[in-house]
C-alpha cells in the first residue's frame, strides 16, 4: 500500500451540502470507503477532496409503506443482513448484504457503495509500482486492456453483490444530484462498459433505493463462488426469484447475476418458461441459457471458462431449491 495523498475532507450533515462540497474539482464521495480508500491508498483514485456522507441523517432513512420498502443508501450493510422485513419479504437482499467480504466490511460497508462499486480487475486492482510496471491499463492511465489487447473496450467486471438481489425485485433508485432527483430503475444505472460501468451523472448520488411490495414475500435467494469462504469479492454471483402457480408451474422468474460482466444485469429470455412445470429438463435449459448470457473475461485468477459454469451451476440448484425440486 502507497501512503494516503494530501486531500481535504468535508463532512457535511445535509444532503445539499454533500452535493455542493462534491462540486470541487477531483472530489470523490466517501461511505463506508471499505473498497474505495484502499484504491485511493493503492493510487488509483488520487482525490483533492473527500465528501464523507456518514453524518447525513436522509441517507439513513428506512421507510415502508403500502408502496413498498425505501432503504437510504447510508444504511449499513450489517443493517440490511439483520433487517427481518427484508430477510421475510426480500430474502436475497439480506442474503447478498450479509455475503459481502466479512463482519467488519458490512459494518461500515453501505448499501449506496456496494450498488456504485468500482468495477474489478487483476490487472487493474494492484499497487502502484506493479501498474506502473505493465505500463498500467486502459482503464487507468494506460491505452491497452491486458485482458484484451487486441481492443480498445475496458472488461474490469463488477462484482457487488447485493445489485443482483435487487434487480430480480425490480428495484428502483433515487438519484440526486445538482441538477435535482431523478428515479429510475437499478438496472439503468449500469452500462456495459468496465471503464465508466454508472449512468450517473456528475456530481449525482445515490441516495434510497426503492423495493417494491409487487414481489415482496416472494421467494428467493442470492449465492457466490468465492476464493475464500470470507473477504473475498465473488467470482461469480446469482440472484433467484422464483414464484410458482397454484399447480406447481412457473408463475414468474427472475435471474440476475454479478462479476461475470462489467455491469450486474438481468438475464433475458425466463419469460419462456412461465407456465411450465419445474423440471429437469428446464432446469438444465435455464443453466445453458445463464451460460450463454454471462461473459467472464480474465479479470480475477480464475479461468473464465471456469466462471462461466460456475454461475450456470449456481443458477440451477439455487431454482431448484427454492421450487422444492429434488432429482
Amino acid at each position: 500500500m502507497e501512503f494516503m495523498p494530501n486531500f481535504r475532507l468535508h463532512r457535511p450533515s445535509q444532503l445539499t451540502d454533500a452535493i455542493a462540497a462534491k462540486a470541487e474539482a477531483e472530489s470523490l464521495y466517501l461511505a463506508g470507503g471499505t473498497d474505495m480508500l484502499v484504491n485511493v491508498r493503492r493510487g488509483i483514485e488520487q482525490p483533492k477532496h473527500l465528501v464523507d456522507l456518514s453524518a447525513v441523517a436522509e441517507l439513513k432513512r428506512r421507510r415502508d409503506d403500502a408502496d413498498g420498502l425505501t432503504l437510504g443508501s447510508g444504511l449499513t450493510l450489517a443493517e440490511i443482513a439483520a433487517d427481518d422485513v427484508i430477510a421475510a419479504r426480500y430474502p436475497a437482499v439480506a442474503q447478498a448484504a450479509r455475503a459481502v467480504a466479512g463482519p467488519t466490511h458490512q459494518a461500515y460497508g453501505t448499501l449506496g457503495g456496494n450498488l456504485c462499486l468500482d468495477t474489478r480487475c487483476l490487472f487493474y486492482n494492484q499497487s502502484e509500482w506493479w501498474r506502473k510496471s505493465n505500463d498500467y491499463c486502459l482503464k487507468e492511465r494506460g491505452d491497452i486492456c491486458h485482458v484484451a489487447p487486441g481492443g480498445k473496450r475496458c472488461f474490469a467486471a463488477f462484482s457487488g453483490d447485493v445489485a443482483p438481489a435487487l434487480i430480480v425485485y425490480d428495484a428502483e433508485v433515487t438519484l440526486t444530484g445538482p441538477d435535482g432527483t431523478r428515479r429510475i430503475p437499478l438496472e439503468k444505472l449500469y452500462r456495459n462498459d468496465g471503464m465508466a460501468h454508472l449512468t450517473l451523472k456528475p456530481g449525482e448520488i445515490l441516495a434510497a433505493v426503492h423495493l417494491p411490495a409487487t414481489h415482496a414475500g416472494d421467494p428467493s435467494s442470492y449465492e457466490k463462488a468465492r476464493i475464500r469462504g470470507s473477504i473475498d469479492f465473488p467470482l461469480a454471483g446469482v440472484a433467484v426469484r422464483l414464484k410458482l402457480a397454484a399447480d406447481g408451474t412457473v408463475a414468474d422468474l427472475a435471474v440476475a447475476l454479478t462479476a461475470v460482466n462489467p455491469y450486474p444485469h438481468r438475464i433475458t429470455g425466463t419469460d419462456a418458461y412461465k407456465g411450465k412445470r419445474l423440471d429437469t429438463a428446464l432446469l438444465d435449459a435455464l443453466r445453458d441459457q445463464v451460460r450463454k448470457q454471462a461473459k467472464p473475461m480474465r479479470t480475477t485468477t480464475v479461468a473464465p471458462w471456469y466462471r462461466r459454469r460456475v454461475v450456470g451451476a449456481i443458477a440451477r440448484r439455487l431454482t431448484a431449491e427454492l421450487a422444492g425440486f429434488t432429482e
